[in-house]
């Protein structure tokens, strides 16, 4: 369980528009639906959209105050919002709320747009590198809030995240903006989060650095969305879409760990013909996929779909027909990026397709197994991948909770010691998955299953699978490297509400005291 926040707690932050809620997992919070579009454009015939930045900023009305998104399909390759800020700090626009779909080491350069008065609020679902520290030392005056990809499309749809103006970095475009992220120089694949944005953003710039000829062929978002098209030398590096944290792994630690998963995975009812899964992207769960191939071609089963941030590892399994179907919101590396643009069975879905709890069906809920990463977990089977053993701002939800309440059979795999420190605790730092929709936890050191599931305990103890229990993990963890001091934190200072997926608050990050 992790009923770990009081309202009374999110009674005392101040600087968020919208009521905030404490997240109950008896009882989901629905959304009310106040959608940012009042009325609809008449712009009467237009027949060519390109402008410059500066002039389409400008056009779209962007004032101080207001709130703008990008998404991070190019991850530590983007180059888009560097060239936005920019403009909008020439322009001298201030108090700007940036609502990305993720931050990365690229993004580090926010720091001075935020020392300038020129970036004021922060919305992601994931935050790293300097950009992370910078906000967890309490440097950021404002309280950051962070949602997983299903969330925040859920926010942007109902309205609690309000977007004025949306930013897509799009790989190819046309005057009119039909754009795809697909065709040219620097195509990256799916442009899943960018869909939602689009659609509810009250106005929406099509930035290309490849401008095609009307009709672009392969449209990911319409001409009907768009406002203005701006053509720039580069949106992004492609080659840096892959980060350290999508690896396939050689580690011995990790191996092990990717044993375990196979060894759950093939002894549960689910693992037949049609099964689905998400890997996530840590190396452990992305290497368990060539011990669940070879038992595959034995078995002679396929399944039915892969789901998520595809890698060119799922990409084989669809070349060689162990799947029948890629749904892909974000593509992580090159193979993925070529395969979308080639192969008919390998889709591109929205966000809100992907994980939004409060569409009528989102794909996540058709998951028999997805397998995700972790910083740490705590003895409740809650799930910390937001903040580092410091207590740091350093990851991201992504489709966490998402995928984990979604999914038939949830596996959060992570060593069982990340340097010097103990993944397994009492209490994790910070919560992002609820312990009560998570199923099994694997690391090097053994298998943990959730009581709650004597469905998985059977399963796996009539294979003779070996099953620990998370205490036992982490007392043998302790004996190695000791009981870790509890983190510092100045709780007058809140740098970050945690959302849940149906917009409630799970968690509150407290400023750092001592940051190395």
């Amino acid at each position: 369980m992790s009923e770990k926040i009081k309202q009374a707690d999110l009674e005392k932050i101040k600087d968020i528009s919208y009521k905030l809620v404490a997240y109950n997992s008896k009882e989901l919070k629905p959304s009310i639906f106040s959608t940012n579009k009042t009325e609809l454009p008449n712009y009467g015939v237009v027949r060519n959209k390109i402008v410059s930045l500066e002039e389409a900023v400008k056009k779209s009305g962007l004032k101080s105050g207001m709130t703008i998104s990008f998404h991070h399909h190019f991850r530590s390759g983007d180059k888009t919002i560097q060239l936005v800020m920019e403009v909008i700090d020439k322009l001298k626009i201030k108090d700007i709320t940036i609502a990305s779909s993720s931050f990365t080491d690229a993004h580090n350069f926010l720091i001075d747009y935020i020392k300038k008065g020129v970036v004021t609020g922060l919305q992601t679902s994931g935050c790293r590198d300097e950009l992370g520290k910078f906000v967890s030392s309490g440097e950021f005056k404002n309280t950051m809030i962070i949602r997983s990809h299903g969330g925040r499309a859920r926010a942007i749809e109902s309205g609690d995240l309000k977007i004025d103006l949306a930013f897509i970095a799009a790989s190819s475009s046309d005057e009119m903006g039909n754009c795809n992220g697909v065709i040219g120089q620097s195509a990256c694949g799916s442009l899943g989060y960018g869909m939602v944005d689009a659609q509810y953003a009250a106005k929406t710039i099509i930035i290309t650095d490849h401008l095609v000829d009307y009709p672009n062929k392969v449209i990911s978002i319409s001409q009907s969305l768009v406002d203005y098209v701006v053509v720039v030398d580069q949106i992004g590096d492609p080659n840096k879409i892959v980060s350290k944290e999508i690896r396939l792994t050689s580690a011995p630690k990790e191996e092990i760990i990717a044993d375990f998963i196979s060894k759950v995975i093939v002894n549960t009812e689910l693992f037949k013909e049609g099964f689905s899964i998400q890997m996530g992207t840590g190396g452990a769960s992305l290497s368990a996929i060539k011990t669940l191939t070879e038992h595959m071609v034995e078995k002679n089963i396929k399944s039915s779909f892969c789901l998520g941030g595809i890698t060119g590892h799922q990409v084989n399994w669809l070349e060689t027909g162990l799947t029948t179907a890629l749904f892909d919101t974000q593509c992580f590396d090159i193979s993925a990026v070529n395969s979308i643009a080639k192969n008919k069975n390998h889709i591109e879905i929205s966000a809100s397709m992907y994980a939004n709890a409060q569409n009528k069906s989102p794909f996540v809920n058709k998951l028999d197994y997805v397998i995700l990463s972790a910083l740490e977990v705590d003895l409740n089977f809650n799930v910390n991948v937001i903040t580092g053993s410091d207590g740091v701002i350093r990851g991201a939800q992504g489709g966490h909770p998402d995928t984990a309440q979604g999914a038939k059979i949830t596996i959060v795999a992570l060593p069982l010691i990340r340097g010097r420190m103990s993944c397994v605790v009492e209490n994790v730092n910070s919560i992002v998955t609820p312990g009560n929709t998570v199923d099994v936890i694997v690391t090097d050191y053994g298998i943990a299953v959730n009581p709650n599931r004597q469905d998985i305990i059977e399963s796996l103890q009539k294979a003779n699978v070996k099953i620990n229990t998370l205490q036992e993990m982490m007392e043998f963890a302790y004996s190695i490297v000791g009981k870790p001091k509890p983190i510092e934190y100045d709780y007058s200072k809140p740098v970050a509400v945690v959302e849940y997926r149906d917009g409630s608050i799970i968690d509150i990050i407290y400023k750092v005291k001592e940051i190395d």
